[in-house]
């Protein structure tokens, strides 16, 4: 069996016959039923991977407003939270590609406008919706489907590997469940008053440096890093990172005490959704065999932005992204001024901080000839950009993995993006001489870098020999999600033998 450090390498023929297993899914939104970002399309493509190698998957999420059901398993399931008692139910909803998906269903709880909150605030119940869910799933496990493993996502699901080695320690059904807790995000750690420890139900015994406490707040995500049997996060860039004061966000210590149970695994793609050979949102298929249907993509998508036609022959850059400052979007402010005086086209889609929002607005009134911007989300217009633009601007101050400049990739538009995570593991900066390469990337995080790197596609995109072999270079790439998919099976193995009981507080 590869070892782990292969196992995270895209290059590794997964040549082994792993025995296969039951291998439970829990977090807190997941494509068809729920999705705010790109932690929805893992719990969509990873389970759909896993099954088509062979192993029983299933999903289990918060059951979201419009989540339709099949069934109620159980109708109630008692959860203690402080001194309330709840009593959600644990119901299935329809099997997509496969995999079963089965709900925690508490409507008091779950069934609101949003699934984490509105757009400018956290709901201020998401300690006790984030237990109760992370509680239920431990109580689904025993009553319905107990796995092999689980795999736990972010902090809202990080208290299942806590809950069981804790306050489940001595249930002989679950104590020994390896629980494996994939980082999205380190940004977001789920911090909460110390009032929340008995709100949710939590012994006083846990709030300590050596479990949850957090510069005397709770922090979720850390009684997870702490707990879980094995770490993963989503490239192997980013696993380095985070080890880090400067991407750590104080968790760093603790992530370097478990580095050798911590694993890098890129995230992988759709490419049954995000291919233009057989993309149907795009105005005209095209392959990397056949280009033409990428003009006709281009004249669609500024069309689409009410760009006039003489920006066929300009370089159009395509952004889609939250508009927040870890996407970049205070290097782009800094240059926006040096950026629209270039010979450029801009296409922007995207929403969130109302600063940068209203920077897209005033560009796009200043210079409606060339710059279009479309503040919110929208998924087809998602498409047409990757589709239809020349390059991808992804300048991110971190970024864990990215799927953006993966999709831009296989769409032969050119991914402009910062040395950093995800990011840096998938995007080869182009050689002129050589030939090879698949875009254009930068390392310091400053506007000056950002705007150098800016022109030196715009130059390469004058060498009309050289753009298409870098697009031709980039079309040709697999980041699929079977590779990722075997090594999470490595990981998941691996998990399964170092399943032993450990004291609160070690280090692996």
């Amino acid at each position: 069996m590869p070892s782990l450090d292969e196992a995270a390498s895209h290059s590794l023929p997964f040549s082994f016959a792993p025995v296969p297993m039951k291998i439970l899914f829990v977090a807190s939104e997941g494509l068809p039923y729920s999705k705010t970002g790109g932690l929805a399309d893992v719990i969509e493509g990873l389970p759909r991977a896993l099954r088509e190698m062979g192993h029983q998957v299933a999903v289990l999420l918060p059951r979201y407003r419009g989540n339709k059901i099949s069934s109620t398993l159980v109708s109630s399931v008692t959860v203690a939270l402080g001194d309330a008692l709840r009593f959600p139910a644990l119901a299935e909803g329809p099997s997509y590609n496969g995999v079963r998906y089965f709900f925690v269903d508490d409507p008091e709880f779950f069934d609101r406008p949003h699934l984490y909150g509105n757009k400018n605030d956290d709901y201020p119940d998401n300690h006790a919706r984030f237990t109760e869910f992370s509680r239920a799933a431990i109580e689904f496990a025993k009553r319905v489907w107990l796995p092999d493993v689980i795999h736990c996502h972010d902090w809202q699901t990080a208290l299942v590997p806590v809950l069981l080695r804790t306050q489940y320690a001595k249930d002989p059904v679950v104590r020994s469940l390896p629980v494996v807790l994939t980082i999205h995000n380190l940004g977001y750690q789920g911090i909460f008053p110390p009032a929340a420890l008995r709100s949710s139900g939590l012994p006083d015994s846990l709030f300590t440096m050596d479990a949850l406490e957090f510069f005397g707040n709770l922090s979720f995500l850390k009684g997870g890093l702490i707990f879980a049997d094995y770490l993963t996060t989503v490239s192997r860039c980013y696993a380095k990172e985070i080890q880090t004061p400067e991407y750590g966000f104080g968790l760093e210590g603790i992530l370097r005490n478990r580095a050798e149970r911590l694993v890098g695994i890129l995230n992988g793609v759709d490419y049954a959704i995000w291919s233009p050979e057989v993309d149907t949102l795009i105005a005209q298929n095209y392959s990397v065999h056949n280009l033409d249907g990428k003009r006709a993509c281009k004249k669609d998508l500024l069309d689409t932005f009410h760009l006039p036609e003489e920006n066929m022959d300009r370089p159009l850059i395509g952004i889609v992204s939250r508009f927040v400052d870890q996407k970049g979007f205070d290097l782009i402010a800094e240059i926006s001024a040096e950026l629209a005086s270039e010979n450029l086209a801009l296409a922007v889609l995207g929403t969130g901080e109302a600063k940068y929002e209203n920077l897209f607005k005033k560009l796009a009134d200043k210079y409606p000839a060339r710059i279009g911007a479309k503040i919110g989300y929208d998924n087809t217009l998602a498409h047409k950009i990757e589709a239809g633009a020349d390059m991808f601007l992804m300048p991110s101050r971190y970024e864990p993995c990215g799927l953006n400049q993966i999709y831009s990739l296989r769409y032969g538009t050119a991914p402009i993006v910062r040395a950093t995570g995800g990011l840096d593991d998938t995007i080869q900066p182009f050689d002129a001489q050589t030939q090879q390469g698949t875009g254009f990337k930068f390392q310091m995080y400053q506007g000056a870098a950002l705007l150098d790197c800016v022109r030196g596609a715009l130059k390469l995109f004058r060498d009309q020999s050289a753009w298409r072999a870098l697009q031709a270079n980039a079309m040709v790439k697999d980041f699929s999600w079977k590779a990722s998919a075997g090594a999470y099976v490595t990981v998941y193995e691996t998990a399964k033998r170092a399943r032993i009981p450990r004291v609160v507080g070690t280090s692996k």
